[in-house]
């Protein structure tokens, strides 16, 4: 399968073959599954509550066993009283939300993703980016002349291009990324995937 190769103006300079890989059948299945686990793994557990024994204070014994009137009470830590520990709280040091998927389903369901954007047409293969300037305008030129209505945009890098990240990172609905590392949820997240040649000839 042959793919077309452009340069900034949007201008047609080559043709690129692409490999087997590229032809791999669509699975959704796969490809569900890899992308729930790539959610719950970055998912961190931030709601977590102090139990009685991590409440600060609560040492002394508030009053008198007895001959007082009043309840007996060892600690003004207790749950029972305000300020005191929360019991059956939410504790995140007791919460994982990580699920294990093995390299060979992360690897193909990013090669099921690629595949069915190349046949939809949602890939692009840019010669070379580079944008002197580091402007914001530069990078929005360029989609203009790819797109008559922008859509969401992943520019993957061969390498580390701070220059492209420097002029793409303030567009709406545009991120950057190194090919090393692409993954299906963000491939998955957005309409078009441009590509740097170098990039899509380190995929294939």
């Amino acid at each position: 399968m042959n793919i077309d190769v452009f340069n900034q103006s949007h201008e047609k300079v080559s043709e690129l073959t692409l490999s087997k890989a590229f032809e791999k059948k669509w699975n959704p299945d796969l490809v569900h599954q890899v992308v729930v686990s790539y959610i719950s793994n970055k998912r961190a557990p931030l709601a977590h509550v102090k139990d009685r024994s991590e409440v600060r204070g609560g040492g002394k014994k508030p009053h008198a066993q007895k001959h007082t009137g009043r309840s007996r009470h060892g600690s003004s830590r207790s749950p029972l009283w305000s300020g005191g520990g929360i019991t059956h709280g939410p504790r995140s040091n007791e919460k994982n939300f990580d699920k294990k998927i093995n390299k060979k389903m992360k690897h193909g369901a990013l090669l099921s993703a690629l595949s069915k954007k190349v046949v939809d047409g949602e890939i692009l293969v840019v010669d070379s980016l580079s944008f002197e300037d580091k402007k914001t305008k530069s990078v929005s030129t360029m989609f203009k002349k790819f797109f008559t209505r922008k859509p969401s945009v992943l520019i993957v890098t061969g390498k580390e291009n701070k220059t492209v990240f420097q002029a793409a990172r303030n567009i709406p609905k545009t991120d950057i990324m190194r090919v090393s590392e692409l993954n299906v949820f963000d491939v998955m997240q957005h309409k078009v995937v441009m590509f740097e040649k170098s990039a899509i000839e380190t995929v294939k």
